[in-house]
């Protein structure tokens, strides 16, 4: 059964325009309270900084309780966080009310399983079949309970904090960190004073509708700027619900997800703990491949989307996988991909090893990568339209051994992704060009 509502991470879109409406929240709490606690249980739900965040929680809070279920409610806290606490409270399952990376004016609903997963295609499918049904009213008797768990973030600290080695502490480190306005905004700066670090905020002001904007992983300009302008020793910058990490070295530049997976590989490779193989993505750069190559370490690829990489790293026994986007999972810690979490390790690896970020990313030379996002009224599968066949084998052919073209459908907006990889700049950004020419002619 083809999934209508569910993407890669959950269901997503524009505040007001189906399926992000009160109605349809309602109802798909009603239809998950069916699927996943048909006999009654607790669910957990938190979310980010949205405004809309607020409409959202209070109808799922009614889905639930109509149904039978019990929530907690958690408020703003990092969809990781709510994976953690979805399994340490013991609920049934948990939800999270966040569009991640986008700006304000989106929203999404994910849900977690109880062990802090995220649910498998055959629960989606029944969940989607549910949705035919009328919400469900329970006798009063029968009716949940809602409760405020705003306190309990602090287990989530406790936790992010025990990811690090015994009487391993961040002293004498200076750490700015981006928050994105968004869910990381208490959680993250306490974090890292909690663990010693001198800390500068910036990003940690959500308004309900800065959440985003201008700042976090997707826009880290500010920070690059910040960093060496009060001449700390790193940056750390998270998307708005605080599953993707970016960070930036005390030059003020970038130190994306590729190069966080080297620097993390190579510190657990040192250590002994690195266990099977390392998994990115077809958009992963050749860079990394090349560098976890000359240092012995298996890498493969999986297709974009943390699902499909830790499907991967479950096939080949490997505890360390990741996009270049910063979703990056460390299995060895916890269950789904965590920015802060992510962070501390690359922060450890940094005070251990008395080297600065600049030095441990070193290892890998990014080749050149141009991705294009071309518009389209509808996503389709671009592989399969003739012309766009026939250019990518055109391109491929020119660029040789030394390039790769990769052309993929977002799944969470109308966007077609173009990506074009090379050794030579100029080839490379030529032939994205005329590749997303190509693309957006066929849509």
């Amino acid at each position: 059964m083809a999934r209508k509502y569910f993407g890669t991470d959950g269901v997503r879109g524009r505040v007001g325009a189906h399926p992000m409406t009160v109605d349809f929240a309602l109802q798909l709490a009603s239809a998950a309270a069916r699927v996943l606690a048909p006999h009654g249980g607790t669910v957990l739900i938190g979310k980010d900084t949205r405004l809309s965040g607020y409409m959202f929680e209070a109808a799922l809070e009614a889905g639930f309780v109509a149904a039978g279920v019990n929530v907690m409610l958690i408020g703003p806290l990092p969809t990781p966080g709510i994976a953690f606490m979805t399994r340490h409270s013991r609920c049934d399952f948990g939800v999270v009310i966040s569009a991640s990376h986008n700006l304000y004016d989106d929203n999404g609903i994910k849900f977690f399983d109880a062990e802090g997963g995220k649910l498998s295609d055959e629960l989606e499918e029944r969940i989607e079949a549910e949705l035919a049904h009328p919400p469900t009213t329970r006798p009063s008797v029968n009716l949940g309970r809602a409760t405020r768990a705003d306190r309990s973030r602090t287990e989530y600290q406790a936790f992010c904090a025990r990811t690090l080695e015994a009487g391993l502490d961040l002293t004498g480190l200076k750490v700015v960190i981006d928050c994105a306005n968004g869910a990381a905004y208490k959680v993250g700066p306490r974090i890292l004073a909690d663990l010693g670090a001198e800390i500068v905020p910036i990003g940690c002001s959500p308004n309900g509708r800065n959440i985003n904007d201008g700042c976090g992983s997707t826009a880290p300009d500010l920070l690059q700027l910040t960093v060496p302008g009060v001449r700390a020793h790193v940056g750390v910058a998270l998307d708005g619900d605080g599953d993707r990490l970016v960070m930036v070295d005390h030059l003020g530049r970038i130190v994306d997800g590729d190069q966080i997976l080297y620097v993390l590989a190579r510190a657990m490779q040192e250590a002994g703990t690195l266990k099977g193989c390392v998994v990115g993505t077809v958009m992963s750069n050749l860079g990394l491949e090349l560098a976890l190559r000359a240092a012995g370490i298996e890498f493969r690829r999986a297709a974009v989307g943390d699902r499909y990489v830790l499907a991967m790293l479950r096939e080949c026994g490997g505890i360390l996988g990741g996009e270049t986007s910063g979703h990056i999972l460390c299995l060895n810690k916890t269950t789904t991909g965590d920015g802060l979490v992510c962070a501390l390790q690359v922060l450890a690896a940094m005070k251990q090893s008395g080297r600065s970020l600049a030095e441990l990313a070193a290892g890998v030379r990014k080749f050149p990568q141009v991705l294009l996002n071309v518009k389209v009224a509808t996503r389709f599968d671009p592989t399969a339209v003739p012309q766009v066949q026939a250019a990518v084998a055109r391109i491929q052919q020119r660029m040789g051994e030394e390039g790769r073209v990769v052309l993929r459908a977002s799944g969470t907006e109308p966007v077609i992704r173009v990506m074009v990889e090379g050794r030579d700049e100029a080839q490379t950004r030529a032939a994205a060009a005329e590749l997303a020419e190509v693309v957006q002619g066929a849509a």
